[in-house]
C-alpha cells in the first residue's frame, strides 16, 4: 500500500475517530501495530465486550471480546498483515456483546507502511447480522429504529402504551400462496395499522410479520384495546376487499407503561413478545395485556423444563413413581393400584402433575419420562404379585407417547422383560387428550387386546365427545372424574345421569371405575349406583412403594 499517509500521527486518526463517531453507525478504529496499541469509536465499548476505546497488548485483549471459534482465523490474518504479505484487512467474524452473545461483523482496514515496515492499520467494523434501521418490504423503519428513538424517549416512558401485532399463521400463508404474496400482505398489513394510528404514534416492523406501536401519549389500556380492535376491523376489510384470496388474522399484545418503567429496551421486548405469544395460545385473533404474575408463571416452568431435562439426563434423577389404590366396590378387597409420577426438585421441592406433565408433553419429554414410567412400574407390580398374583397395575400413557412414539411396541416388550402376566396390565389413556380419533390410537388398542391387555378410558366425562370412544376404542374400564362424581353425589340429576352411563357401560360389558371418593358417606351414595371399582382418598392416598406395601398389601 502507498506510503503517503505516513506522516499522519495515530493520534490524528484518534483525533478525527473523536469527530466522526457521533455521526455514525459504524465503528471506525485504528491498530498501531509499532506500539502495540488500539483505539476504536467509543461507542463500541456500548456494544461490544471491550476493555474500553483504547487498550495495550491488542491481540491478548482480543481474546476478551472476539468469539472464541473466530480467534484462530482472525491471528492468521493479523499475522499475515504483521509480516507484511497482506496490505488489506476485510474479515467476517464474531465479537461478543456486552452481555456476551456473538455479534457478526465486517472488519475491514488499510495499512499504512512507512519506509515498506507496517506501521499501523486504519479501518471500519459495521455489523451485518440482524440490526437493520429501516424495512423495504413494509416500509417501515426497524427494530435498530426503534431502539434508537425508545432509548431517546426514555424520559418519556411514565405514560402510554406498547401494542405488539403479529400475523396468524403467517408461514401457512407463505407455503400456500408464495414469498411475493406474502410480502405484499406484509405491505397491507402495515398500511391497516397505520391507517389507525394516533398522529403522535409511530409504527415499526419488529421482525418477520411483527409491528409495534410505540405511545408516548398518555393513553390508557382501554385505548389500546379499541386501537387493536379498529386494526382488526381494518384487516377484515382488506380480507374482503381482496375476495378473501387470504383469510388471515392478526393478534396482538399490551405492554402499559406501568409494566415496563425502568425497564431496558431488551426488557420491553420481551414482554410484549410474551404478551403477544400469549394471545396466539389462547385462540388468535385477539389481544392479550401483559402482567408480571403470569410472565413470572412463564419463567418459573421454563426453569422447570431445564430441570425436567437434567433430570431426564441424569438417570432421570428426582423422578417417582407412586401408587394409589383401586379397590372392588362388591368385596371391599384391593384390586390393583393406579402408578402415578411424581417429581421433586431442591430449587422448587414437590411439583404438582398438573404442572409438571403438561411441560413433559409440550416438549416430549414425556415419551423418554413415560418409558421409565413404564418399566418402574412393571417393576413394583413384580414385587407385589410375590404376595398377590392377582394385582393389577395401572398405567398412563400420554397421547404424546401414542401418536410420537412407538408405544405398544415399548409395551410389549417392558411386559415380556419383567415376565408380567398380559391380563395383569391395564393402560391408561386421557380421554380429554384424544381430540379426534386417530389410526395411532385404533393400532394400540387392537395390539393390546391380541396381548389380552387392558384399556381404561381415563377422566371420563372431561372431554367433548364421550360415547363415540366406546365404539372406536371398545375400553375394557372406563373411569368416572372426581369432578363428575361430585355432581352426582350432590345433585340428582347428575346421579340419575350417571346411573345410565354405568348402566350403559356394563350392558356393553364394560367395566367402572369411579375416582374421587373421598368420605364414608360419599362411598355410600356411589355404591348404589353399582361401579365395579373405587379410588380416592377414602380409601388412600398416592403414596411411594414402601409404604403402599406396608398400608394395603402385607396388613392386608
Amino acid at each position: 500500500m502507498s506510503e503517503k499517509y505516513a506522516g499522519i500521527s495515530v493520534q490524528q486518526i484518534c483525533d478525527v475517530i473523536d469527530m466522526l463517531y457521533p455521526c455514525m453507525d459504524d465503528y471506525v478504529y485504528v491498530y498501531d501495530l509499532e506500539n502495540d496499541y488500539y483505539y476504536i469509536s467509543p461507542s463500541a465499548v456500548k456494544r461490544f465486550a471491550l476493555p474500553g476505546a483504547e487498550f495495550n497488548n491488542v491481540v491478548e485483549n482480543h481474546t476478551l471480546f472476539v468469539y472464541p471459534d473466530d480467534l484462530g482465523e482472525l491471528q492468521k490474518d493479523l499475522d499475515e498483515i504483521a509480516g507484511g504479505r497482506k496490505d488489506f484487512h476485510n474479515l467476517q467474524y464474531r465479537w461478543l456483546s456486552r452481555d456476551r452473545k456473538p455479534i457478526w461483523i465486517n472488519c475491514r482496514g488499510t495499512v499504512i507502511k512507512e519506509n515498506g515496515r507496517v506501521h499501523y492499520m486504519i479501518g471500519c467494523i459495521n455489523e451485518i447480522g440482524t440490526r437493520q434501521k429501516a424495512d423495504n418490504i413494509s416500509g417501515l423503519l426497524g427494530l435498530s429504529s426503534l431502539k434508537a428513538y425508545f432509548e431517546e424517549n426514555f424520559y418519556m416512558m411514565n405514560s402510554g402504551y406498547i401494542l405488539r401485532f403479529g400475523i396468524d399463521d403467517f408461514k401457512a400463508i407463505n407455503e400456500k400462496l408464495g414469498i411475493e404474496y406474502g410480502d405484499m400482505l406484509l405491505r397491507k398489513t402495515a398500511d391497516c395499522i397505520s391507517s389507525c394510528l394516533y398522529s403522535d404514534q409511530n409504527l415499526y416492523r419488529a421482525m418477520a410479520d411483527e409491528f409495534l406501536i410505540l405511545d408516548f401519549g398518555a393513553r390508557s389500556v382501554e385505548e389500546a384495546l379499541e386501537q387493536y380492535v379498529n386494526v382488526r376491523y381494518a384487516i377484515d376489510r382488506f380480507v374482503e376487499d381482496s375476495h378473501y384470496e387470504a383469510v388471515f388474522t392478526i393478534s396482538g399484545g399490551i405492554l402499559s407503561s406501568d409494566a415496563y418503567k425502568n425497564c431496558t429496551f431488551n426488557d420491553v421486548m420481551k414482554f410484549s413478545e410474551f404478551a403477544l405469544s400469549e394471545a396466539k395460545r389462547d385462540g388468535k385473533n385477539r389481544c392479550w395485556i401483559f402482567n408480571y404474575p403470569a410472565y413470572e408463571k412463564f419463567l418459573k416452568n421454563r426453569r422447570l423444563i431445564q430441570l425436567l431435562r437434567k433430570a431426564v439426563n441424569n438417570d432421570f434423577e428426582g423422578f417417582e413413581a407412586y401408587l394409589q389404590p383401586l379397590f372392588d366396590t362388591k368385596t371391599g378387597k384391593l384390586y390393583g393400584a393406579e402408578s402415578l409420577m411424581r417429581f421433586h426438585t431442591e430449587e422448587f421441592g414437590t411439583v404438582p402433575p398438573g404442572v409438571f406433565i403438561p411441560l413433559l408433553e409440550e416438549t416430549c419429554l414425556i415419551i423418554p419420562v413415560g418409558k421409565w414410567m413404564l418399566h418402574k412400574s412393571l417393576e413394583l407390580c413384580t414385587k407385589i404379585h410375590k404376595t398377590n398374583p392377582d394385582f393389577k397395575i395401572s398405567i398412563n400413557i400420554s397421547y404424546i407417547q401414542v401418536l410420537k412414539s412407538n408405544i405398544i411396541s415399548e409395551i410389549l416388550s417392558a411386559v415380556s422383560d419383567y415376565n408380567i402376566i398380559p391380563s395383569t396390565v391395564i393402560i391408561e389413556l386421557t380421554e380429554s387428550g384424544i381430540l379426534t380419533p386417530d389410526s395411532r390410537v385404533s393400532k394400540l388398542r387392537s395390539r393390546m387386546k391380541e396381548q389380552d391387555i387392558s384399556l381404561a378410558l381415563d377422566d371420563f366425562g372431561t372431554g367433548y365427545s364421550n360415547f363415540h370412544y366406546f365404539n372406536d376404542l371398545k375400553p375394557d374400564i372406563i373411569k368416572i372424574d372426581r369432578s363428575f362424581t361430585v355432581k352426582a353425589i350432590e345433585n340428582d340429576y347428575e346421579f340419575n345421569l350417571l346411573q345410565l352411563m354405568i348402566n350403559m357401560a356394563h350392558s356393553m360389558e364394560l367395566r367402572v371405575c369411579v375416582e374421587g371418593v373421598e368420605t364414608i358417606a360419599e362411598l355410600e351414595r356411589i355404591k348404589q349406583l353399582n361401579p365395579d371399582y373405587c379410588q380416592g382418598y377414602y380409601f388412600g392416598r398416592p403414596c411411594p412403594f414402601d409404604e403402599f406395601m406396608k398400608l394395603f398389601v402385607n396388613e392386608q
